[in-house]
């Protein structure tokens, strides 16, 4: 067919100069759209066991229809639950998120579309676009269950034992549907054979249509929930594999007293591979510059740091010379450990999901995945874990408590409590004697008396080792920042194992390579804050995907493993153990001491400080701090106009894709964002700017 008889894609060329393919490879069907000058092919393929095949397969019958051969093809864009499979070595290729591409697919086919509803076979999506420009300002989904999507539907149609496209045309004949109140998958299933054991053989049609209708009232329900978390502006469009079941696009229109929009002429489960099209023939107007390569001596003095760090953990290990300690918290006063001249190392080891199922057996479920990694260290007997003599455990978290009472049964622990509030001065005094008690208890591990010249000498050293960290840290202002944030990340790892001394003497060296390193011509990337739990060593899927695969770069980061504990020194003047008190309870704080404003107040002031254009609030699940205490640090960074996205992670392998398609959407908003302050003018900008400062996308 003709593209303009399919869409009206204003604003682009509506004649790609040479072919471009568009291909959604979902999880049940495939879906490929061909661009030709001026005309319009599409194609649908069941979705195989491996993707690439598949892939193949659409390609094969695309240029078939367009009688071409395939070296004529001069891009192609995938997309869709398959996209990250897709590998062409002899098509120039690239992948964009299929909410991107529903969304300019379905603004494409629909140019009045405002709201888009995408129900396929594992997720379902609301998106609100941009009607002028087809670009995503606002999302929700839901990626972990399959409640109200078509794996929901086909599961109902196998138990019923009618075809799946058959599904909704039953249900639409359906005279009193029945109740089907789960909306999890497993529960509904169980409602289901329980209505249909209750059917008569003689009215056997009738009970199936009315349980049919019953599962798509409850999937549909599911969906409306998402559509109400980003507010429904018309038009709504309706996209998907699901899009094809009269009976669930009958119903939902009843739920939402409004009528879905289409375009005559095209199926809208093609508006994903249209979507994809359009970004191939936008790919053909592109230049893309290459990135420069890192300096090689920037890379190994980076190297050379973290091989130091490693070599601290080992000797660390195999030492019998000194006590050994280790401890839970960036409220543990280091500057003792130092002054005790013991061997130390903080425990903060992200374990993989057998460690954390190691801890799981003697924790409650609901505890987060690092509180079992640090029970788990203990009971699989990690050698880091092994090699200590006492663990020290600051009372900053419910579950890192619990964690310390569960390690006494491995090795001798000891609490240290820290003041919830901290502006009182009874908590000050308070706070300085468990510093005094912690003192104590150091000189009877060791038998040797700390003097309070060494604990000054200490507090000196490592607010040097701070002020370096933090100067370091202030690389990344730059508008080419010159280490990325797992590097820093890593580098931060040596505060908490590496003699203040040595980090000194070889992190100066780093920070002055880092300086003087060529950032190169490339473009400045995204830049982003990440607040809220720990990433521990270890925990760096999440800046792997950003920083590695999606092309953004994390600039700073408030969590107690990366800038936070380094931010502020410690007073180094006066009673040394009151100094030690106030410089701890004055550091950037954790979100459960009091005020809780100041937390959330700084790390806003850390997104304003380092100029960022978006936020990833990340939070383990279960985390009693940031968990549930979220929506006050997101409504503070939306008020002041940072995009956020809420990203609950665990320490499991097993949702890559669902992460990434999450961050990969929220990263092309940011742009869309950043792109749209620069070339659209005033008048228009505040419109948008209204709109995208509210993009956080919440898993339900």
């Amino acid at each position: 067919m003709s593209i303009r008889e399919a869409t009206s894609l204003r604003g682009w060329s509506l004649r790609p100069p040479r072919p471009v393919l568009g291909l959604d490879l979902g999880s049940r069907a495939s879906k490929g759209v061909l661009l030709v000058g001026d005309n319009l092919y599409t194609a649908l393929v069941p979705t195989g066991l491996y993707m690439q095949e598949t892939a193949d397969a659409l390609v094969r019958k695309l240029l078939r229809l367009a009688n071409l051969k395939r070296k004529t093809i001069a891009h192609v864009v995938g997309t869709g639950y398959g996209r990250i499979s897709l590998e062409f070595s002899d098509l120039p290729y690239s992948v964009v998120t299929e909410i991107s591409c529903h969304a300019m697919g379905a603004h494409a086919l629909v140019p009045e579309a405002r709201t888009i509803l995408d129900i396929g076979g594992q997720d379902s999506k609301a998106i609100k676009i941009d009607r002028a420009t087809g670009k995503v300002v606002e999302f929700v989904m839901n990626d972990k269950c399959a409640a109200g999507t078509g794996r929901f539907l086909e599961k109902a149609a196998a138990l019923l034992g009618i075809k799946l496209q058959d599904l909704g045309t039953v249900a639409l004949q359906a005279k009193d549907p029945a109740l089907v109140s789960s909306q999890c998958v497993v529960f509904a299933e169980s409602e289901m054979i329980s209505l249909r054991a209750r059917g008569e053989r003689a009215n056997d049609a009738d009970s199936r249509a009315n349980i049919a209708a019953g599962v798509h009232l409850s999937a549909a329900r599911r969906v409306t929930n998402l559509l109400g978390r980003i507010g429904l502006e018309p038009a709504l469009v309706f996209t998907g594999g699901v899009s094809n079941n009269r009976g669930m696009w009958k119903t939902l229109e009843g739920l939402l007293e409004t009528k879905f929009m289409t375009r005559p002429g095209i199926d809208m489960i093609f508006a994903g591979a249209v979507g994809a099209a359009v970004y191939a023939a936008k790919e053909l107007e592109k230049t893309v510059e290459a990135s420069p390569r890192e300096s090689a001596t920037k890379e190994a003095y980076l190297q050379h740091a973290y091989q130091l760090i490693e070599s601290e953990e080992q000797a660390f290990i195999a030492s019998k010379a000194t006590k050994k300690v280790g401890f839970l918290c960036a409220y543990t006063p280091m500057e003792l450990l130092n002054a005790a001249g013991v061997g130390y190392v903080r425990l903060m080891k992200a374990g993989d999901p057998t460690m954390v199922g190691a801890g799981e057996l003697h924790t409650q479920s609901v505890l987060c995945d690092h509180t079992k990694s640090c029970v788990g260290g203990f009971v699989s007997g990690h050698p880091l874990f092994r090699a200590v003599d006492k663990v020290y455990s600051p009372h900053a978290c419910g579950n890192m408590k619990r964690a310390s009472e569960i390690i006494e049964q491995f090795v001798p622990t000891r609490l240290i409590n820290v003041p919830k509030n901290r502006a009182e001065p009874a908590s000050r005094r308070y706070f300085r004697d468990e510093i005094v008690d912690f003192k104590r208890d150091l000189e009877a591990l060791t038998g040797t008396a700390i003097l309070d010249d060494e604990v000054h000498k200490q507090i000196v050293l490592s607010n040097q080792a701070r002020r370096l960290l933090k100067q370091i840290s202030d690389l990344r202002k730059n508008e080419r920042p010159a280490l990325s944030g797992r590097e820093f990340l890593d580098l931060v790892k040596g505060f908490y194992s590496l003699p203040p001394e040595k980090l000194i003497r070889e992190y100066s060296k780093v920070y002055e390579r880092l300086r003087a390193a060529p950032v190169g011509d490339r473009e400045p990337r995204l830049r982003l804050l990440v607040s809220g739990s720990i990433m521990a060593d270890g925990d760096r899927r999440l800046l792997d995907i950003v920083e590695g695969e999606l092309g953004a770069q994390v600039v700073v980061e408030d969590h107690c493993a990366g800038l936070r504990p380094v931010y502020h020194t410690i007073p180094e003047t006066g009673d040394p153990y009151q100094a030690l008190a106030d410089g701890y309870l004055d550091q950037a704080p954790c979100s459960n001491r009091k005020p809780m404003s100041d937390a959330v107040e700084f790390s806003s002031r850390l997104a304003r400080e380092y100029n960022v254009d978006g936020v990833l609030y990340v939070y383990l699940k279960f985390c009693s701090c940031y968990g549930l205490t979220k929506k006050d640090f997101i409504d503070q960074f939306q008020a002041q106009g940072f995009p956020v996205l809420d990203v609950s992670s665990d320490y499991s392998q097993n949702d890559h894709g669902q992460l990434k398609t999450r961050l990969e959407a929220f990263i092309e908003v940011l742009k869309e964002r950043k792109t749209s302050r620069q070339t659209v003018p005033k008048s228009r900008r505040a419109a948008i700017a209204k709109n995208v400062a509210r993009a956080s996308a919440v898993t339900p």
